[in-house]
């Protein structure tokens, strides 16, 4: 649940009633009331769960983390399909293949991204996103608007959905031609 690894034992972890976890790995003994006391002081810097940033993602649905759902979703500038996976599930199983004849359709579109966040190595922001169950898929305006996705699992509904929520990139300059008679 909390993403730890045996090599921070001996810690210390704080969780609010909000969700926040605050961490102290390898802690020793004479660490703990000046820790505690930082927390309190608001000193302490919430703990995220997140795997590692992929070095290579270049699969038509991109792989996103906790430690970059800000630069690839919220600060992107771009239209996010994004879904919430367990990687044991049977139902996220089935709906893998769809997603990626999705992402595949759009790999030509700069302005949209298809991606998978596997919601069980990596902390949801719940302030934003409610998963309660797996898949969960959302959709991301370019603005920012986030709605969430409930339609039928099948190519055709997620691209009418995604191209009925898009922004649209902004229309390019395009000089209007008057249209009157040609004089020889």
């Amino acid at each position: 649940y909390f993403g730890l690894q045996e090599s921070q034992v001996p810690l210390i972890v704080i969780q609010t009633n909000d969700g926040q976890k605050y961490l102290k790995p390898n802690l020793d003994a004479d660490q703990i009331a000046p820790w505690v006391k930082e927390y309190k002081e608001g000193k302490v810097p919430p703990f995220r769960k997140s795997e590692p940033i992929p070095e290579e993602n270049n699969e038509p649905v991109k792989v996103v983390v906790a430690d970059s759902l800000q630069d690839m979703v919220f600060n992107s500038g771009k239209n996010v399909l994004l879904e919430f996976y367990a990687p044991w599930c049977g139902h996220c199983k089935k709906l893998a293949p769809i997603l990626d004849e999705v992402a595949v359709s759009y790999q030509n579109d700069a302005d949209v991204v298809i991606a998978k966040f596997d919601a069980t190595a990596n902390d949801i922001p719940g302030d934003t996103f409610e998963v309660q169950g797996y898949p969960t898929v959302f959709f991301r305006s370019a603005s920012g608007k986030t709605v969430p996705y409930e339609g039928d699992r099948t190519k055709e509904d997620i691209v009418d959905f995604i191209e009925n929520n898009r922004d649209k990139a902004a229309p390019k300059e395009t000089v209007k031609e008057e249209s009157g008679k040609d004089e020889l």
